[in-house]
């Protein structure tokens, strides 16, 4: 690499970390009371992928340890948003599933976050936001790899 690529890339890698930051911090502002980023993110997941996932499953999609999304799902299950139960075909294991309790609580979450999205888009604008998204994805798969 170049200098010129070296200062592009701490620039854009400068850029994403105070964006993520600030995302979270507003986003977490919004969510409903005793709700965390990392259930919200779970509930997303689970609610999007429609079936059932093992806890190691979840761990590898969100980046975390074992320990981790067991510790997220505890308290998921403890607030009835989540039903584990064991595998059938291998005890050793354990399924995840969202419950309607943890659907509605994931649907109300939405509903706080979307328009403060919603906000911070149409101020950069549509037009300006859209073209970005296939060079994220594309970041975002290149550093997933390199795990």
């Amino acid at each position: 690499m170049n200098q010129q690529t070296d200062s592009l890339a701490v620039a854009l890698f400068s850029e994403i970390l105070t964006v993520d930051q600030l995302a979270r911090n507003t986003v977490t502002k919004a969510l409903p009371k005793g709700m965390e980023l990392s259930h919200f993110s779970v509930l997303n997941h689970l609610a999007r992928a429609q079936t059932e996932k093992t806890p190691a499953q979840l761990a590898r999609t969100f980046h975390l340890t074992r320990g981790a999304m067991t510790n997220t799902l505890r308290k998921l299950e403890n607030s009835g948003y989540v039903h584990i139960r064991p595998d059938w075909e291998d005890a050793r294991r354990k399924l995840v599933t969202i419950s309607p309790a943890g659907l509605s609580a994931r649907d109300a979450a939405m509903a706080a976050i979307a328009p403060i999205i919603a906000r911070a888009v149409d101020k950069v604008g549509y037009e300006a936001v859209r073209p970005i998204l296939p060079v994220m994805r594309e970041l975002r798969i290149r550093l997933s790899d390199e795990e």
